[in-house]
């Protein structure tokens, strides 16, 4: 079986990188800078199909929100506060966030959708989009590739000691999760603070 996963990520590994980079995947991006290490894959052309993956996913999501309204209603009402922190964020940096948002776990789906419901020109966020993108990709790939001997003796170690690693991967994630669940109450509620202020006259 593990076999038969090397075979098919050498042979079809751009497909599956430009699939996983779509879907926003960090995993994908490692995977892609350590093939390009072993030399199973070139790296400008990881970079660019990783890239071109992301634009294509928040493209998706920004168009979902561009002209299918209708179906966010439900998904607004599920996620009401990440929406609500994704717009506070869009008035207060703008563009910019743009490109820091594939660092926002949670809201890597959510801004993008966000910026389009609304007027924001489609032709300036596609712009943005496709540069973060790229850079996205770059910065995430370059480390990989450069890391790479590290990372496959991560992953021999993981593979003899996975009842370890998997406990280990799980707290990570948890505290990855509690952490920007933290930071999103506190910018919610200093936002709630300021609205309830008197309007000095």
């Amino acid at each position: 079986m593990e076999q038969f996963l090397v075979d098919a990520l050498k042979e079809y590994g751009y497909i599956i990188l430009f699939i996983w980079s779509v879907m926003e995947g960090e995993l994908g991006l490692v995977m892609a800078g350590t093939m390009s290490h072993t030399g199973d894959m070139h790296l400008p052309l990881a970079i660019f199909v990783a890239g071109l993956g992301g634009f294509t996913g928040d493209q998706i999501y920004f168009w979902i929100g561009r002209y299918n309204k209708r179906l966010l209603t439900r998904y607004l009402k599920e996620h009401r506060r990440k929406f609500a922190l994704a717009h506070l964020l869009l008035q207060k940096h703008g563009w910019p966030v743009i490109f820091i948002q594939r660092y926002l776990y949670g809201l890597r789906t959510i801004i993008p959708m966000s910026i389009g419901l609304t007027r924001y020109s489609a032709k300036k966020f596609a712009l943005i989009n496709f540069i973060s993108a790229q850079i996205w990709a770059a910065i995430t790939i370059v480390l990989a590739y450069i890391y790479g001997e590290e990372i496959l003796q991560i992953i021999e170690w993981a593979k003899h000691h996975w009842y370890v690693a998997l406990p280990l991967a799980g707290v990570f994630l948890g505290g990855v999760l509690y952490t920007f669940h933290r930071i999103e109450q506190r910018v919610l509620q200093r936002r709630a603070r300021r609205n309830r202020q008197p309007v000095s006259s």
